[in-house]
């Protein structure tokens, strides 16, 4: 079985993820493609998309937003995902059980002896008025009846786990800033649900998951795939596709899968400077990320770091003060020609941001830091 070295799955990654070289897509078609991105930061997702496609007008995502064809929602590890109005019908039954559990991890003593499902009816009665609500105002309107729990565990059970719900704009829109106000998932779409799997039968969502995965981040291990989505239940999802896809080992000895027509360029193929946002999937999509980042680094991808690709790899984090000005963090020594392509790369970031203003980059020294 053919062994890929670290360097040959980060050029592949960096290929399905549009970093080695812009795509000419429209910013729909590539949230699709990458099955959705992280976005409990509102603007992160703009920055992910500015260095992954040419051309990127902000304004055609907040136009999605508006018009209903990409939504915010809990889904993807009970984290907060821009994903297309499509994958959001057709994934958010699959991972019911997920977001339930994940809120259970940090409010099981509160909720105990709260009878989830009847909870959630209450939660879908409180909503079926159509107007939407913070998850405070949800909260306070069950808080008579469940007392004991606390308006938070409340409030982020029906919210995030039991009712289906999307975070309306103005929040998430291009240099806005606005609270979380919620509404049904199928309120909002004006669609049903796809209906979860049966236990035991077909699972075309967790299949198709499966394959979607593989064509953003592959090649990929089955735990790459749990880091990703947080499901747990996908055994039967890859043996049913098993068939169509190719394996190799990486230099662990893992098991990888992949799609067998899927790019998997020359591990020597040149990887330009890319500039990611805060919790960008291209890094948290894997439960293995040497890949991409290093082990004595790894705290980065969850802490909140923003970070810079060089040679397609993290090789430091960049801040943008409130002039516009953008600060770059190395975390070890740059080459000049290295620095020379992250200050170029970093211009073009600072310039999408601040709208045409030309704004400087600067590089940190080790005494800033």
């Amino acid at each position: 079985m053919t062994v890929l070295s670290a360097r040959a799955l980060n050029r592949a990654t960096l290929a399905r993820q549009s970093l080695l070289d812009r795509a000419d897509m429209p910013a729909l078609d590539a949230v699709a493609h990458l099955g959705g991105l992280q976005a409990q930061e509102p603007q992160e997702p703009y920055v992910g998309l500015f260095s992954r496609l040419h051309a990127f007008d902000p304004v055609e995502l907040s136009e999605l937003l508006t018009g209903r064809q990409v939504v915010r929602t809990h889904l993807m590890r009970r984290t907060v995902h821009l994903v297309t109005a499509d994958d959001a019908l057709a994934w958010r039954a699959r991972h019911e059980a997920m977001l339930r559990q994940r809120v259970l991890g940090v409010y099981r003593a509160e909720l105990a002896g709260v009878d989830l499902e009847e909870l959630a009816a209450a939660g879908r009665a409180v909503m079926a008025d159509g107007r939407p609500r913070t998850m405070a105002e949800v909260a306070r309107e069950l808080a008579d009846r469940w007392p004991e729990p606390g308006k938070r565990a409340l409030g982020e059970m029906v919210v995030a786990a039991l009712v289906p719900m999307v975070q309306l704009p103005p929040r998430g829109l291009w240099r806005r800033k606005a609270g979380v106000r919620n509404v049904p998932l199928t309120t909002w779409l004006g669609r049903d649900l796809a209906p979860p799997p049966e236990p035991g039968g077909a699972d075309p969502a967790g299949e198709a998951l499966v394959r979607r995965y593989l064509a953003a981040y592959g090649p990929a291990a089955s735990a790459d795939l749990r880091a990703w989505c947080g499901l747990a239940g996908l055994p039967s999802a890859v043996a049913a596709v098993r068939d169509e896809l190719v394996a190799f080992r990486d230099e662990r000895g893992r098991l990888l899968l992949d799609l067998p027509d899927a790019p998997r360029p020359d591990p020597d193929t040149p990887a330009p400077a890319r500039f990611l946002p805060a919790f960008d999937n291209a890094v948290l999509g894997y439960h293995d990320r040497t890949r991409i980042i290093d082990d004595a680094h790894r705290g980065l991808s969850v802490a909140g770091a923003r970070v810079v690709l060089v040679d397609g790899r993290v090789r430091g984090t960049w801040e943008v003060a409130d002039g516009g000005e953008v600060t770059v963090s190395p975390l070890g020594r740059l080459s000049r020609g290295e620095v020379d392509e992250v200050v170029e790369e970093g211009r073009g970031v600072a310039l999408f941001l601040s709208e045409g203003e030309r704004q400087e980059v600067r590089i940190a020294s080790a005494a800033d830091r």
